[in-house]
């Protein structure tokens, strides 16, 4: 079993594009229960099926395998629950990680989001001066929420 140990940040400005690769990537649940997501994403010419288990702290069971395009394509259009989550995810080299933020388009417009994978819940590591509130234990902010309940008809809400 792989483990996903994973903190989350809210991003302010806009000084981490510069320093990284965006890829557009989409992707949708068959199954976003919060103990056993399934997942299918299409990132450029890469497609990979990923199972979630629950999230206990900041870590949970992950299992990730790679399938053809074209089947995450069928399973995407005509499996997943929708809408899809669209978004680009940049990945940022900064302290010895790589940091992902994801900038998010449709309804979750105007939410960019930075992720850092851990070997352990209590490692240390320093964070950007982009990096802003932690998120991690907030679920609002978790993908398999997002598509359900948008960023923008949530902060309309606050």
């Amino acid at each position: 079993m792989g483990t996903e140990i994973e903190r989350k940040f809210l991003v302010t400005g806009e000084d981490w594009k510069e320093r990284g690769q965006g890829a557009r990537l989409r992707q949708g649940y068959i199954c976003s229960d919060p103990g056993r997501i399934v997942r299918v994403r299409i990132e450029g010419e890469r497609a990979m099926l990923t199972l979630k288990g629950k999230t206990v702290g900041i870590s949970r069971g992950e299992w990730e395998y790679p399938i053809p395009v074209e089947d995450a394509q069928e399973l995407l259009d005509g499996l997943c629950e929708k809408p899809l989550i669209d978004k680009i995810r940049y990945r940022v080299p900064f302290g010895g990680f790589i940091w992902e933020v994801d900038e998010f388009f449709g309804e979750n417009a105007g939410l960019v989001v930075a992720e850092i994978e851990l070997e352990s819940e209590t490692q240390e590591f320093v964070k950007p001066d982009w990096i802003g509130q932690e998120v991690s234990e907030d679920r609002r902010y978790a993908n398999a929420n997002l598509f359900k309940h948008p960023f923008q008809r949530w902060t309309k809400q606050d």
